[in-house]
């Protein structure tokens, strides 16, 4: 069994015969059992495909335009353009990668609120012409550095604003005075960008007053003459099928009556978290372990009565693949890997950190687990949104290694969808996987 982590090439590792990504995991925990127990990384690129899938079933009319600082994995980027997405970038590192992979200049959007001089000019000299302004210090610089730019003006929302304390983006009020510079200046404006985080309580709400503010910026465009053609909803995805399909009934009536099929309108979407996150999981190895009285009031359901916590330290922690955790993002709790089970076992208030003993390096605060001894393996899943060349490991490996997998149904459909190891995945060669 093999993988390969070494770019520009990765081998896919083909399950067959019934294979499951819970037998590949098991197969690599094999491995590292008898070597150096180092965390790695599987990546399931069939759940891009899927995923990819539910997008353009669920949501037809909105144009994914996938955000690269989401996971800026190559083989990620390789199969997305593959299957025909376009990009966000953020700055010209990014846009270098996706211009690698034969992206189309005009299928690029520079994203950012307050962009470095080099970044808008790299723009200005690979013709990417579609970049995000959100106020007039950005506008002078775009105007003196990319004149040809075709600006989205960035548009705050409310729901954005009440989620944290600097929100991104110019009021309603303030977005007239930019399209007359804009005029002034002779830059083009021809569209609006918003964004609502997943974690809106109102969904409903948030979407209808975004997209009557954003027409109204249509309307205050087309009077000064612009030919405002792109409505940009921004994020806000995750990977649930379930909250797409909550999104999706919210906005089709609201962009039938403000951004309607005949207006000609462009509709994008951001999905980062919707076809990543469930793409890959995470397996670390509990490298120590402490018991300390539990500092815990009351005991859950199911919960052992003992008055005992435990602590386990784990190879890898928020200074590494768990660094959203230091954004105040939650990790979920992981599974246990099967050989550290016991059926109908007891369980044990528990907490998870890192190997550094600093007190941020708390990767789960609270969960119940079985107790388990040092050298067992603990699963996450949904570690798709921590960029692959951000999984550093502290261990002194540079990168933590990472095997990619696909079935043979998922890569029959992907190949129905003109995917193919000899054309637009030239990075990939294709291996059957063997126990």
């Amino acid at each position: 069994m093999k993988g390969l982590t070494d770019k520009p090439s990765y081998i896919i590792e083909l399950l067959e015969g019934g294979v499951t990504l819970e037998d590949v995991i098991d197969g690599h925990i094999c491995e590292q059992t008898v070597v150096e127990k180092s965390a790695f990384v599987v990546g399931d690129l069939g759940a891009l495909m899927r995923q990819h899938t539910s997008w353009l079933s669920i949501v037809p009319r909105l144009q994914p335009y996938y955000p690269v600082k989401s996971n800026c994995s190559p083989a990620v980027i390789e199969v997305l353009a593959s299957l025909g997405l376009s990009f966000v970038c953020a700055n010209k590192t990014e846009v270098n990668l996706v211009l690698d992979h034969g992206v189309p200049v005009e299928n690029i959007i520079l994203s950012g609120g307050f962009k470095q001089l080099a970044h808008i000019k790299h723009a200005a000299k690979n013709n990417i012409q579609h970049v995000v302004c959100e106020n007039e210090a950005e506008l002078s610089k775009i105007a003196r550095l990319h004149p040809n730019a075709k600006l989205l003006l960035q548009l705050t929302t409310e729901a954005h604003a009440a989620e944290t304390s600097m929100p991104f983006g110019s009021s309603l009020k303030s977005c007239r005075h930019l399209l007359e510079t804009a005029m002034e200046l002779g830059v083009q404006v021809v569209g609006v960008s918003f964004y609502i985080p997943s974690s809106c309580p109102d969904v409903q709400q948030a979407y209808t007053h975004a997209l009557s503010d954003a027409r109204c910026v249509f309307d205050m465009g087309v009077d000064l003459g612009f030919n405002m053609n792109i409505l940009d909803i921004g994020g806000g995805f995750t990977g649930s099928e379930f909250q797409l399909k909550q999104v999706e009934s919210v906005i089709r009536p609201l962009l039938d009556a403000y951004f309607p099929r005949l207006s000609g309108v462009q509709v994008l979407a951001q999905p980062g978290s919707f076809y990543v996150a469930s793409a890959f999981s995470l397996a670390v190895n509990v490298i120590g372990k402490k018991v300390v009285p539990r500092p815990w009031a009351s005991l859950a359901e199911g919960e052992n009565n003992e008055e005992t916590e435990f602590l386990y330290y784990m190879n890898e922690g928020v200074y590494g693949p768990f660094s959203r955790k230091l954004l105040g993002n939650s990790i979920t709790t992981p599974s246990v890997h099967k050989g550290a089970l016991c059926a109908e076992g007891p369980v044990y208030p528990s907490s998870l950190w890192g190997p550094t003993l600093d007190q941020l390096d708390q990767v789960v605060e609270r969960c119940l687990l079985p107790e388990l001894i040092v050298g067992d393996w603990l699963l996450f899943s949904n570690m798709g949104l921590c960029g692959l060349e951000e999984l550093s490991s502290l261990s002194g490996s540079p990168q933590l290694p990472v095997y990619y997998t696909v079935t043979t149904t998922d890569w029959y459909e992907m190949q129905e969808a003109g995917v193919g190891l000899d054309s637009a995945m030239k990075n990939f060669s294709m291996l059957q996987y063997s126990a």
